[in-house]
């Protein structure tokens, strides 16, 4: 079932389990998003392979709370074993949470209107959430040409 224009499967309350995380912090204007993200992946994933740690699936975006003009986030991937810290990459965790998960298809340019018609869902059916928000890249441009067939996950935990 689709939501409007978003494009979003239905959404789904589960309980996640705690990963290992290798993470890269990150504190930008908006603005520069698109060009910190491609770097910032390839760096992420070429410290934890140079230090011979597998990934434990995709990599994704950890959002502690989105304001107009900059973001504060992580770029992320679950690893088998932790990492040791170097340069701008650390070792992290994605907790065990209770959280309301959905699937968004289309360019990454309807995020936030995916976003927004997630959240008026989320408050439609009586659900409170935290600030922060994660999205888990399914399918993208590493693995599609056509945007309009990228797959996105968007999470957010449940607090109430």
């Amino acid at each position: 079932m689709c939501y409007d224009f978003a494009m979003l499967d239905t959404p789904e309350i589960l309980q996640t389990a705690a990963l290992i995380t290798a993470v890269i912090p990150l504190k930008i204007p908006k603005a520069e998003i698109r060009a910190a993200m491609g770097p910032g992946v390839s760096e992420l994933m070429a410290t934890v392979s140079a230090q011979g740690v597998a990934p434990a699936g995709r990599w994704f975006t950890h959002h502690h709370k989105i304001v107009p003009d900059i973001w504060d986030f992580e770029i992320c991937v679950a690893v088998g074993t932790p990492v040791v810290a170097s340069g701008r990459v650390i070792p992290g965790r994605w907790p065990s949470m209770r959280a309301v998960r959905t699937v968004y298809q289309g360019p990454y340019e309807g995020l936030g209107n995916a976003w927004g018609e997630f959240i008026k869902w989320i408050a439609a059916n009586s659900h409170t959430t935290a600030d922060e928000l994660w999205e888990s890249y399914l399918a993208g441009p590493d693995t599609i040409s056509d945007p309009a067939l990228f797959r996105t996950e968007l999470t957010k935990r449940l607090t109430g």
